[in-house]
């Protein structure tokens, strides 16, 4: 009788088995937010920004090495093959050593290989580099969004992500500013060119978080000292709950054998060409436009940005609440469509070019948070490790096929324009594939 008594989940919970009350629960997601969250989200837009400041790089790097538009579109790109190619095994291995290692591993790493940029010399040197960039940050935002999982249950999932997500935003609006002032005041310190000084001063910071996230970041809910046993336990009920939900795919097979897994993927290469082009090209485009002071192109950069930070949490806090998901990501991708192509086509009309790329940028970023409610209607456990690992990496093949899609497009028509609406064509497509085939009553369908 002993044995069977202790067979009981709830005498060895801090409830008894009892109901844990509303404010409990209230209480430990709140903590657990304001804990995570703006720690992620720094360690995001370091990882962002060293990601896409070639754009701003290019804006003198090309000259200083002689590049075309062509070499650039490839080398800005091809970080996305190696991102690639090492995901999912990044992914893989954080559920098996733990998201602390994982991250700090990832992180430290693409600190220096963005230091090392200021080497480059061959065009063959940049695409090694961007190459090994993307190898090292691969399983980043995957791991990420893998590791939220473990702390927030799929009702509350697309608020948290988009509050994880306005670190794209948030990359832009402060991203900008810093790289156009670092390329304003450092040109030929100690014999760097401005682009070279952009690298190093960027790398050193993603190093120095690798090291914190070791001393900060804890794995689960079940080993936050912060965290009251109650709320531990709060948090751990809802996510079992949550996890048992019928209907979900366990195992990373039945994930890849599920068809709405491609769909999202493909959904998903479709609406980060949008996101690849706003952040290789805002610099390039605003440039376009006439302007000519690096700080005041990273000043107009980070307009876009700001707009769709607003966008994203708004779109993702507005999901949560009325429990839809499908249509709040299709109209998000329109109106990226919309306005990514009316950039293309008001170019030669500075104001209203950037106005139609701020409403482009706002579709794009605010489609993110509630796209990735979508999988996880259908995945949990190894699948969902997997599965968002595959979406992400496949999905971000995007961010090579765009860029180089823009600057061959550009090197061959002369037109800046002719690239844009060739994303604005991916956006849409985008809306498509989710109003056609992405359907489950779990997503509000």
């Amino acid at each position: 009788m002993k044995a069977d008594l202790n067979l009981d989940p709830g005498l060895n919970s801090p409830t008894g088995g009892a109901e844990i009350s509303p404010h409990v629960r209230t209480e430990a997601y709140r903590k657990a937010t304001w804990r995570l969250i703006p720690f992620l989200v720094f360690l995001f837009v370091l990882a962002w920004i060293d990601r896409v400041n070639v754009g701003f790089a290019k804006l003198q790097m090309l000259q200083d090495l002689q590049f075309s538009e062509a070499v650039y579109g490839f080398g800005a790109g091809i970080f996305f093959i190696g991102y690639f190619l090492f995901e999912l095994p990044s992914n893989l291995l954080l559920e098996k050593i733990g998201a602390r290692k994982t991250l700090a591993r990832i992180t430290i790493l693409w600190g220096l290989a963005s230091m090392a940029m200021i080497f480059v010399k061959t065009p063959m040197q940049f695409y090694v580099l961007r190459f090994v960039l993307g190898v090292f940050e691969a399983g980043f935002f995957p791991g990420v969004v893998l590791y939220l999982t473990y702390w927030f249950p799929s009702a509350r999932r697309a608020k948290i992500n988009g509050l994880f997500m306005t670190s794209f935003a948030i990359a832009g609006v402060v991203g900008g500013p810093i790289a156009g002032l670092i390329m304003d005041v450092m040109s030929n310190v100690e014999g760097l060119a401005n682009w070279q000084w952009l690298f190093l001063v960027e790398g050193i910071p993603s190093v120095l978080a690798g090291i914190a996230v070791l001393l900060y970041l804890p794995e689960k809910p079940a080993v936050a000292r912060w965290l009251a046993p109650l709320e531990r336990e709060a948090i751990e009920t809802e996510l079992r709950a949550d996890n048992a939900t019928p209907g979900r795919h366990a195992t990373l097979r039945e994930a890849i054998g599920n068809p709405r897994l491609w769909i999202c993927t493909a959904t998903y290469f479709c609406i980060v060409s949008g996101n690849a082009t706003i952040a290789f090209w805002t610099p390039s485009i605003i440039r376009e436009l006439g302007v000519k002071s690096n700080l005041w192109i990273g000043m107009l950069a980070a307009i876009p940005f700001i707009a769709g930070t607003i966008a994203m949490i708004a779109n993702g806090a507005h999901s949560d609440k009325t429990g839809e998901r499908r249509m709040h990501c299709a109209y998000a991708a329109v109106i990226a469509a919309i306005g990514i192509s009316l950039t293309g086509a008001l170019l030669a009309q500075p104001t209203l070019a950037l106005i139609a790329l701020t409403v482009g940028a706002m579709g794009i970023l605010s489609a993110f948070p509630v796209f990735w409610s979508l999988p996880a209607a259908f995945l949990s456990g190894t699948a969902a490790a997997g599965g968002i690992a595959i979406i992400n990496s496949v999905g971000n093949l995007a961010g090579f096929a765009a860029p180089y899609a823009i600057g061959w497009l550009k090197t061959t028509t002369g037109l800046l324009s002719s690239g844009l609406y060739f994303v604005g064509v991916l956006e849409f497509g985008a809306a498509v594939l989710i109003v056609l085939f992405i359907r489950d009553k779990r997503l509000g369908a």
